[in-house]
């Protein structure tokens, strides 16, 4: 019997003496976790302002002395809204641009008939989708420009001539409230008569002018 005293009185003392190591010990740091970093979806509503710059290239036909190829720069302004809906954007955007598309032929015109376009301005409906900051978009409507023919450095006709463009593109977001932009547009001037002023003596010469116009633009959206 005192042996089971001893034996028992053994394990309670380790028991306490295990008890009061586990006591001593400084309890686990906890584990914290970064809280993820969520980023607002973009939203495209509003309206804007901005800058846009490129070049254009395309061919006037002249009645009379055939076709020629026309090229040049183009650089100017654009405003616009846009209204978000679910992922999808639509807006309207127009734009005045100053133009140095022009091109020369001597097909049947020996000194040379120039067409050129000092002007060009668009007022369009944009229909996209919002892949968040991204934007990839079509667009469509009116353009306006100002069309010249004759001799280069003589008499020339000009005219304010209404057509249409079509085109597409693809806008970012940037940083803030800026976005940038990249676009294709087609445009169609249609043709008018330039009369005596075409130097070819021929007062029923039409001349024609379609342009396929590459440009970016900075957007400031408020």
């Amino acid at each position: 019997m005192k042996r089971l005293y001893i034996a028992f009185a053994g394990v309670v003392a380790l028991s306490g003496a295990a008890a009061a190591a586990d006591l001593s010990r400084p309890p686990p740091r906890p584990v914290y976790q970064a809280a993820p970093v969520v980023f607002p979806a973009y939203n495209w509503t509003g309206f804007y302002v901005g800058l846009n710059g490129g070049g254009g290239f395309g061919s006037s036909n002249w009645q009379a002395a055939g076709s020629d190829d026309i090229s040049g720069g183009l650089f100017g302004g654009t405003v616009g809204y846009n209204y978000q809906f679910g992922q999808a954007v639509a807006g309207v955007e127009g734009d005045f641009d100053w133009s140095g598309i022009k091109g020369t032929t001597q097909n049947a015109c020996p000194f040379g008939c120039q067409t050129s376009d000092s002007w060009i301005s668009t007022v369009r409906g944009r229909l996209g989708y919002a892949a968040d900051r991204y934007l990839p978009f079509v667009t469509g409507g009116a353009a306006f420009g100002n069309v010249r023919a004759g001799l280069p450095g003589f008499a020339q006709s000009s005219s304010t001539q209404t057509g249409w463009t079509l085109g597409g593109g693809l806008e970012v977001s940037l940083f803030a409230n800026w976005t940038a932009k990249v676009e294709y547009l087609y445009v169609d001037l249609g043709s008018f008569n330039c009369g005596v002023n075409c130097g070819l003596g021929l007062v029923t010469d039409n001349v024609s002018f379609h342009t396929n116009i590459l440009r970016a633009g900075l957007n400031y959206r408020f």
